[in-house]
């Protein structure tokens, strides 16, 4: 196990390098110019504008400048500036904690309602209770982020407020602690949890014809436990790479949940740094994220193991 842990941290060596260069040149070939974006309407002094490309390296090739950036991550674990001189390192510590509590609230609805749900319905595969799960699965695949985090918005955020009274689910900022999370989580996680029902119905269908389970029924156990120790704990692997690669796309997509719920995240900041061009903070951001990633899916490989002793690790 320890060989095949170094091994995979030493494969996402590349990963790394390729996915902090790629977001360089893709920000890096974005029109217009980051200096004269930082004064706004004004326009720079030539002479002015000149010292500040100069101090950030504007004026250096691109591999060039990709070394400046990735060379003070790895030796000193500097995340660079953006062009008002904040270390990006603390622009990201002031909004990675509301992305991250988003991402895990999501994570956790996604897996307690998507694994519910899926399991209800292989269950009852065929019957009316199937057909309806798999017909709302549908619906919420279908109907864009936007648009439901703008109807339960309205529906749940303020309708439910004008009938009861009460602010159960707040509509913006994070102002309600722990309960500003629960309908931009559960936006956030509506297309995974529409996924992770079809998968987990599928899995566990598919497992309950299995052979072993026929064995284990014949034998008089109970059918709780023929679910729950055979047929689920089989059924769990594929749902567990799913929650693993999930969890990085939660984090890297939360740009529009974030917009509708006035939540100043990761996700609102990577929208605006692309939007003024700034190179380090866009690609301060990717590095975590694909950190993230790549930590998330070594977690899910070793999990194998518990739930199959099958698995092994050469």
């Amino acid at each position: 196990m320890g060989r095949y842990v170094i091994r995979r941290l030493i494969q996402a060596i590349p990963v790394l390098f390729g996915a902090t260069l790629l977001i360089f040149c893709i920000v890096f070939a974005l029109p217009g110019d980051p200096i004269a974006a930082l004064f706004g309407d004004k326009r720079p002094d030539p002479a002015i504008a000149e010292v500040l490309r100069e101090q950030y390296h504007l004026n250096d090739p691109l591999l060039l400048q990709y070394w400046y950036y990735i060379s003070g991550v790895l030796f000193q674990g500097d995340f660079g500036v953006n062009f008002a001189d904040v270390p990006v390192s603390q622009i990201m510590a002031g909004k990675f904690q509301v992305t991250l509590n988003l991402a895990l609230t999501a994570l956790v609805m996604e897996a307690v309602i998507g694994v519910g749900l899926g399991l209800w319905a292989a269950l009852r595969r065929g019957k009316a209770t199937d057909t309806m799960i798999l017909a709302s699965t549908l619906l919420f695949i279908s109907v864009p982020t936007l648009v439901t985090g703008f109807v339960l918005q309205l529906l749940l955020g303020v309708k439910l407020k004008q009938w009861t009274g009460a602010d159960i689910f707040p509509v913006a900022g994070t102002f309600a602690g722990w309960r500003s999370y629960l309908l931009p989580g559960f936006v956030l996680a509506g297309t995974s949890i529409a996924y992770l029902t079809r998968l987990t119905r599928t899995s566990l269908a598919e497992t309950l014809r299995a052979d072993y389970i026929r064995t284990a029924t014949a034998k008089g156990l109970s059918r709780r436990r023929v679910i729950g120790r055979h047929g689920l704990r089989n059924a769990l692997i594929p749902l567990i790479t799913f929650l693993g690669a999930d969890l990085g796309n939660l984090m890297g997509g939360a740009v529009i949940t974030e917009t509708i719920f006035n939540l100043q995240g990761i996700g609102n900041q990577l929208f605006q740094s692309v939007y003024l061009r700034e190179q380090p903070v866009v690609v301060g951001i990717v590095t975590i994220l694909v950190l993230i990633y790549i930590l998330a899916n070594l977690v899910v490989d070793m999990l194998y193991a518990l739930l199959d002793p099958r698995i092994r690790y050469e």
